[in-house]
């Protein structure tokens, strides 16, 4: 992802700056002279009623999330991508096989033995970021290089690219491991993402979302409850906005782009869920996962509008199978300083999430903003385990545990901050 004012760059297991929403110490940068303006929220629509499952009964998401314990994302794999419309101009939508796409961005192939070793290690989850465009119908070009949704045509996932996801999937679950499938750069801030934040966009978007949808739920309908679907990844506003809603628009504060942000993120996860629901099969008990505006946790004090993700979801359906997802990047070397503001957050996710909704909460993707396992990085990671550990919250590094070649092996890139995670996520 490549946003405006904060870059965050996730290739090869490196953060070179952490966002979404490391947005603590921008304040200096960006000094909060938005006027007073808040959005003035809609009546809250009534959740949607989880269909009858029949005979097939899951474990409540609530139990899920206990019994997850450490988790990892399994990254730059199945969710490269181009990302943008130049490049896309060049590669994307030919006759490029699975695994070109797989192997796009450095990484290896993913490997049973890979997920061996995560689970031999002691985690118990692995998320599956998977990016869906380029093996959807064909889109047409234009010479200025436009992406005009017009010329998308069709809605048919690639059928060699859905089997080799069923593939990876099987893998994790093989292993009794927790596994998170989930639609991801799709969304963001490259020119390609479909997925924006807001009413409008979402109408443009929604035959397409709810087709997607329709796809994975029916290849995967008769999976047991270790498999965990995730509505979007880190949607954003028109604007690309990080952090909160309207913050790109020209430096100032806008209610009306929020509030339609706000509300496409709502719709989005409402459609996704009666989607899943109605899909058949074991669908309608499965556990599901919904992420707030951009994925932001609220992160910060500089800025009065950083809750407003939180404060401004909507549970698509009544609590039971039903969960939030936030992501959480933070500066392992100024760790001291940021030690309260991690503590905020954890407060501010019982607060606006746990006890106003009612449901769990998973950070989907969190780290100290380096690959390197430095003393740094395991001081911070260890620290930050614990500290969901003691929330009930799950936690999934994003990558670099293990990375490029060493996934090969398979063996460890980051042995100390996988230790520190798993000792201190265990409460050893």
């Amino acid at each position: 992802m490549k946003p405006d004012l904060i870059t965050a760059v996730k290739h090869g297991g490196i953060i070179l700056l952490a966002a979404t929403c490391l947005c603590l110490g921008v304040a200096a940068c960006h000094p909060e002279n938005t006027p007073q303006e808040h959005i003035t929220p809609e009546p809250t629509p009534e959740p949607a009623p989880t269909p009858d499952p029949g005979t097939v009964s899951f474990e409540p998401m609530a139990e899920a999330v206990l019994r997850m314990g450490q988790g990892w994302n399994l990254g730059n794999t199945l969710d490269s991508c181009c990302g943008d419309l130049e490049n896309m101009w060049i590669e994307a939508y030919t006759s490029r096989t699975p695994k070109d796409y797989e192997t796009a961005w450095g990484q290896p192939q993913a490997t049973r033995e890979l997920i061996h070793m995560f689970k031999e290690a002691g985690f118990g989850a692995i998320r599956v970021p998977v990016t869906w465009y380029p093996h959807i119908g064909t889109i047409t070009l234009h010479d200025t290089k436009k992406w005009d949704p017009a010329t998308w045509s069709g809605t048919d996932v690639d059928p060699a690219w859905m089997a080799r996801v069923q593939q990876v999937v099987d893998y994790v679950i093989d292993e009794g491991m927790y596994c998170i499938v989930n639609v991801h750069h799709d969304t963001g801030a490259g020119s390609t993402a479909w997925l924006v934040a807001s009413e409008q966009d979402f109408e443009a978007a929604r035959e397409r979302y709810q087709a997607l949808w329709m796809q994975i739920a029916e290849c995967f309908k008769d999976y047991g409850e270790r498999l965990l679907f995730e509505s979007y990844n880190e949607m954003l506003d028109p604007y690309d906005s990080w952090c909160f809603a309207s913050y790109a628009t020209q430096g100032r504060y806008d209610a009306t782009v929020a509030g339609s942000a706000y509300a496409g993120i709502n719709s989005y996860a409402r459609l996704f869920v009666e989607t899943v629901r109605h899909s058949g099969g074991n669908n309608a008990s499965r556990n599901l996962i919904v992420n707030t505006y951009g994925a932001c946790s609220g992160d910060g004090t500089w800025n009065r509008h950083l809750q407003e993700p939180l404060q401004y979801l909507s549970l698509p359906e009544e609590p039971g199978h039903i969960a939030v997802e936030v992501h959480s990047y933070w500066d392992a070397e100024r760790f001291d300083q940021q030690k309260a503001d991690i503590d905020k957050l954890f407060s501010n996710l019982d607060t606006y999430i746990v006890r106003r909704l009612g449901v769990p909460v998973l950070i989907g993707e969190w780290g100290g903003g380096t690959g390197s396992d430095s003393l740094d990085n395991v001081r911070f990671a260890s620290y930050f385990a614990g500290k969901a550990r003691e929330a009930g919250i799950p936690t999934f590094w994003w990558m670099g545990l293990s990375d490029g070649e060493d996934r090969s092996v398979p063996r460890w890139t980051m042995p100390l901050t996988k230790d520190a995670i798993l000792s201190a996520g265990t409460g050893d």
